[in-house]
């Protein structure tokens, strides 16, 4: 039986705040939040009479945004879309630039990322019940522009966009969202321990 403390941790500490701080450590989170979003994207399968496929990527988002905070969550998503924007293939399915009609929901996730942060701050994500209501938040901001932005990009009406860009992605979704209320309120414990 151990007899170590554990480790504290202050009201307003993201999981990436319990790292010893250092700008090398910011930006080590930043271009990994970054890189596995990136990798998230090439999980990536097509759903049949849509043009945006089901992928990790709206998943590491969020789950970047929640342990990174807002701050570090936003410069993650940020420098994802500006190196895709960029060239480098690695949105869904090793597209890059703003011309796919699922460049909104990038923009979405730039969004989602930092809400749920700055949720995570205040403590959203100790708690299955308030990381579920995090995760869903993340989840209705990356589609409130997403959604728009895949109608007037491929000339859809507003709802051919959410039965193509929507509806279909739903229950993954609610899977993503499970995962994360069980993942990162069961790191606070591990690390409480």
């Amino acid at each position: 039986m151990s007899t170590a403390a554990a480790t504290p941790t202050r009201p307003g500490e993201v999981l990436a705040d319990l790292l010893p701080a250092s700008r090398v450590r910011d930006a080590a989170l930043v271009l990994g939040g970054a890189a596995l979003t990136g990798l998230a994207a090439q999980i990536s399968l097509p759903v049949p009479g849509s043009p945006v496929p089901v992928t990790g990527q709206t998943f590491a988002a969020l789950l970047v945004g929640t342990a990174l905070g807002a701050g570090r969550g936003f410069l993650s998503l940020a420098v994802y879309a500006l190196v895709g924007m960029a060239g480098v293939p690695w949105f869904a399915g090793g597209g890059s630039g703003t011309a796919a009609p699922s460049f909104g929901y990038i923009l979405g996730m730039l969004l989602a990322s930092t809400v749920v942060g700055a949720l995570a701050r205040r403590g959203a994500d100790r708690s299955v019940l308030r990381m579920a209501g995090t995760m869903l938040l993340g989840e209705a901001i990356i589609y409130a522009i997403g959604v728009p932005y895949l109608a007037l990009a491929t000339g859809m009406s507003t709802s051919a966009a959410i039965a193509a860009g929507l509806t279909p992605f739903l229950i993954g979704d609610a899977l993503k969202a499970a995962l994360a209320m069980g993942v990162l309120p069961t790191a606070w414990k591990f690390i409480k321990r």
